[in-house]
């Protein structure tokens, strides 16, 4: 079989195309799985760096919740020491108002339109509200009236 030096050259010309263009399709197809693999493998970093960042903020916030819970404890101590507090300075409040009444009590029935009833030699303590003993209240002790 013997071909003619037309028809021979023909087809080896396409096949030789043919072959060319096979292998510039291989080689972007090469390219092209390379490009796809790089950019696997920066998307891939990217996530590790993003996944990084995220475990340090965990972290930081976690330290920063700690940080405010000890502070909570603080100040609800504080709050409580400064009600005690209040407790003991409202019952004095009471003690003195209660006093403050007596007082003027007393200073009323010594007032003039009294003054038949009263003794200037009478020494009773009762009667001088310079000797009133002071309340001191405390948290541990409380006085009832």
């Amino acid at each position: 079989m013997a071909c003619s030096s037309g028809t021979c050259s023909g087809s080896s010309v396409k096949s030789q195309e043919d072959s060319q263009m096979m292998m510039m399709m291989d080689q972007r197809k090469r390219k092209r799985m390379i490009s796809n693999r790089e950019s696997a493998r920066r998307s891939r970093m990217k996530k590790q760096k993003l996944l990084d960042e995220l475990t340090a903020q965990v972290s930081q916030l976690e330290a920063e919740n700690t940080h405010i819970l000890a502070n909570l404890d603080v100040v609800t101590r504080l709050r409580l020491e400064v009600e005690a507090q209040n407790s003991v300075l409202m019952a004095q409040v009471a003690e003195l108002n209660h006093r403050l009444r007596s007082l003027n009590q007393i200073l009323s029935n010594m007032s003039p339109t009294n003054s038949s009833t009263w003794d200037d030699d009478d020494d009773d303590d009762f009667f001088n509200p310079w000797n009133i003993i002071p309340l001191i209240a405390s948290p541990n002790a409380m006085v009832e009236y």
